[in-house]
């Protein structure tokens, strides 16, 4: 007590303050926030929260009169975060995150376990890399509970840098300064065509036979590594992909080649033979392959994380 009292004024007041502002925020204020801060759109904000338009209003309302500070930028067309907003944003994120994980560990204490593990991964690691390891690990570690999020590339880094995943496997290599990875999976590519083309895999010779048809691809935003990889195949064949589409889901390219829309190029272990008028033709004669790997944040403190990493290596 007296340590608080040698304090300057100042520090005192701000404090005073802190606790203040403290005792009358509550977790709907920082939901409110946050998905009105993602949208951008207080009507559908509004109906993701399932509460009415005014009602959203004057809670956003009452948390800026609190925090002193005007956390958006209102105009008749638009609603913008201000400066003050954006900082908010991550302290909001990092609250309602730890918040969130908090009461899983005490659930989780409460039936016995020990930790938890959040993991993501892009569809193709799911085919034939990931069940094995999360089998393993599932008998060597059956205290620690995990969860499976299928994301891609980019929605994996962003959930890792927040430190809602623990772990992603993607096919990108080029990543922040706060994040480690290793590889942990290397395949071929495979043609996707339709089942009723003339290439076959008896008269396929290279990639330079398929150089006018349309392509359907992974969105080159989603996994830059990747697509530069197909880019470069086509290339050495001495042509550009004319690209038609793009997915980032298997069955959704497998139903568009099928429809004859285009041609494709995806990882060996997405090929599907069975549920799709496709045909695969695995690339074998190529110096390209496709990588995955193993990702996860630096600063990243669950205990659970190294049992995992022990698995994979």
């Amino acid at each position: 007590m007296q340590k608080y009292l040698d304090l300057p004024l100042s520090t005192i007041n701000i404090v005073h303050q802190i606790i203040s502002m403290t005792n009358q925020l509550e977790i709907r204020h920082f939901e409110y926030f946050l998905v009105l801060a993602e949208t951008l759109h207080y009507r559908k904000a509004a109906e993701r929260l399932f509460i009415s338009q005014s009602a959203l209003s004057q809670q956003i309302a009452r948390l800026e009169t609190i925090l002193g500070q005007a956390l958006f930028i209102r105009t008749n067309r638009k609603v913008n975060l201000s400066q003050a907003g954006v900082l908010f944003q991550k302290e909001a994120e990092l609250i309602i995150n730890q918040l969130q994980q908090s009461m899983e560990r005490w659930q989780l204490g409460i039936k016995g376990g020990e930790g938890i593990l959040r993991i993501g991964f892009v569809g193709s690691a799911m085919q034939v890399y990931l069940p094995p390891i999360i089998k393993q690990f599932s008998v060597e570690c059956p205290r620690i509970k995990f969860y499976l999020h299928d994301l891609s590339n980019k929605d994996q880094l962003v959930a890792l840098e927040k430190k809602q995943l623990d772990i992603g496997f993607m096919r990108a290599k080029n990543l922040p300064n706060t994040m480690k990875s290793i590889s942990v999976f290397k395949e071929n590519f495979s043609l996707v065509l339709p089942a009723n083309h003339p290439i076959t895999a008896d008269n396929f010779k290279d990639m330079s036979q398929l150089a006018d048809e349309s392509y359907i691809l992974f969105p080159n935003e989603r996994s830059q590594m990747y697509y530069q990889q197909i880019i470069n195949l086509c290339s050495d064949c001495g042509f550009s992909p004319q690209i038609s589409h793009q997915s980032i889901h298997g069955p959704t390219i497998f139903k568009l080649v099928e429809s004859g829309l285009g041609i494709s190029i995806v990882p060996n272990s997405l090929r599907d033979e069975y549920n799709y008028q496709v045909r695969f033709i695995e690339l074998t004669n190529i110096p390209q392959q496709t990588e995955l790997f193993a990702v996860w944040n630096k600063a990243s403190d669950n205990a659970a994380l190294p049992y995992f990493l022990d698995v994979l290596r």
